[in-house]
C-alpha cells in the first residue's frame, strides 16, 4: 500500500526518520523541563522544610532550561509551530501562501545557519577560556553541544520544510 504524494503518509517516508529524531529530540527536551520541574520543586521544598536547598538550582534551571528550549526549535520548524503572522495570508491566494511559506523557509534556514556558526564560536570562546558557573563550577561550554545538536536538527527541520516549500509552490503555479 503506497501514500499518495503530498499526503502526511508520503512525507514520513520521505523524510521519515529525519521527522523521528527530531521529534524524539523534542520530548528529550519535554522530559529536561520535567526533571527541572521536580527538581526545582525538591530545592523549595528542601528549603521550607529542611532549610536546605538544592546547591546551585539556579544554575543547573539556567543551563536545562536554555537546553530545553533549543530543542524545541526543530519540532517548531518542522510543524510548523513558529509564530506567524496568518493576519497577512488569511485572505491572500494559495500560490501567495506558499510564496511565503517558501521564504520563511528560506529565512528559518538562514538564521539556523547562521545561529549553528556564531554558537560553536561561542562554545569554543567557553572553552578557551575555561569559564565555569559560581557555585556547582559546571563550565559553561557544556551546555553548548546539545544546543548545537538542536541546531543541527533545525537546519535539517529548515531543509525538509524549505524542500516542502518548493514543491507547494510547484504545485500551485
Amino acid at each position: 500500500m503506497s501514500a499518495v504524494p503530498g499526503s502526511a503518509g508520503a512525507r514520513a517516508g520521505r523524510f521519515g526518520l529525519a521527522r523521528r529524531v527530531i521529534t524524539g529530540w523534542a520530548l528529550l527536551g519535554g522530559v529536561l523541563l520535567v526533571v527541572i520541574a521536580l527538581m526545582n520543586t525538591w530545592s523549595v521544598v528542601s528549603l521550607t522544610l529542611l532549610n536546605f536547598p538544592v546547591p546551585g538550582d539556579f544554575e543547573l534551571v539556567e543551563i536545562g532550561v536554555a537546553v530545553a528550549a533549543f530543542s524545541f526549535l526543530p519540532y517548531c520548524q518542522l510543524t510548523g509551530a513558529n509564530v506567524t503572522a496568518d493576519i497577512f495570508t488569511s485572505g491572500a491566494s494559495p500560490v501567495w501562501v506558499a510564496v511565503f511559506t517558501l521564504l520563511a523557509a528560506l529565512a528559518a534556514m538562514f538564521f539556523s545557519v547562521l545561529l549553528i556558526w556564531r554558537m560553536s564560536d561561542g562554545m569554543f570562546s567557553y572553552i578557551e577560556y575555561q569559564e565555569v558557573t559560581t557555585i556547582l563550577n559546571i563550565p559553561r561550554w557544556l551546555a553548548f553541544p546539545p544546543i548545537l545538536i538542536s541546531l543541527a536538527l533545525l537546519v535539517m527541520a529548515a531543509a525538509i520544510t524549505l524542500t516542502e516549500a518548493v514543491r507547494d509552490v510547484r504545485k500551485t503555479v
